[in-house]
């Protein structure tokens, strides 16, 4: 015995060191390095998003915000309280949700109410937690009574598909017409239309997260980094010294919201 384990100590000692160099390039990308192109005052609660035209859509003062080059326009409704979440992916349709009120407001383009979902009043009743945008006339919610995460069709008033119970409080959701990723404080997931679960990832400190073209840029303390479609690895971005108080990405341009400043970069993703 003592021959055979001569023979493959030799084997098993390259085979380790090759374990550890394929770690190390998992986990150890190179940072993807950005350079600032724009910079706009911007006096806002909340920077919401930015069309291909530079359309801006930002909360200030409770009140919706869809700031144009020649013009601006607003929507408020003080009877629903404060608005916790609002979603400009799709610009015909933005969605506003008032989690107090347990209720989403559907705007069309030039901020006129088009659709209100009281879940409240919906049965069965629906404790909704998180909203973001579905494909034709759906949302994807996420249920805080039974901790799944719903394709509700808002004209039909029912639910088109639903996932899986999760066992995590949930933090963020994004989503766009094929996709919607969940993340919680132990995973991020990945699911579709149909309420598969395309993948599961752990979640090591991300808070936030925002989805362009199935590309994810995550949020950890004041750090971003981005996950490439169809991987799991996770590359640093390169940002200035800058307390991130809202993030955006579209193609490779990534916006910043901090100190009543809205700066844009260009991401150089190799």
């Amino acid at each position: 015995m003592l021959w055979l384990f001569r023979i493959f100590q030799p084997i098993m000692k390259h085979a380790f060191y090759i374990f550890l160099i394929l770690s190390y390039a998992g986990f150890c990308q190179e940072p993807i390095a950005t350079s600032l192109i724009n910079k706009t005052n911007l006096k806002a609660e909340t920077f919401v998003g930015i069309d291909n035209f530079g359309t801006i859509f930002y909360i200030n003062n409770n009140v919706f915000n869809k700031k144009q080059a020649n013009k601006s326009l607003t929507y408020s409704n003080v009877q629903l309280g404060k608005i916790t979440y609002a979603n400009t992916f799709n610009p015909l349709k933005i969605n506003l949700f008032y989690k107090n009120f347990n209720t989403v407001v559907i705007l069309d383009n030039r901020l006129g109410e088009i659709f209100k979902i009281d879940f409240n009043s919906i049965q069965p009743y629906k404790n909704v937690s998180q909203i973001t945008t579905g494909f034709d006339n759906t949302l994807w919610i996420f249920n805080q009574d039974t901790q799944q995460l719903e394709l509700f069709d808002y004209k039909a008033k029912k639910t088109r598909a639903k996932t899986l119970p999760v066992k995590s409080n949930v933090l963020h959701i994004a989503s766009n017409y094929n996709y919607c990723w969940l993340l919680t404080k132990t995973y991020l997931y990945k699911y579709n239309y149909f309420g598969s679960l395309i993948f599961k990832t752990a979640n090591n400190g991300f808070s936030e997260l925002a989805e362009h073209n199935e590309n994810i840029i995550l949020k950890k303390d004041n750090k971003l980094f981005y996950l490439k479609k169809n991987t799991k690895t996770l590359t640093p971005i390169k940002t200035p010294n800058l307390l991130i108080k809202q993030f955006f990405v579209t193609g490779e341009t990534l916006y910043i919201y901090a100190n009543e400043t809205l700066q844009e970069f260009q991401l150089k993703i190799n």
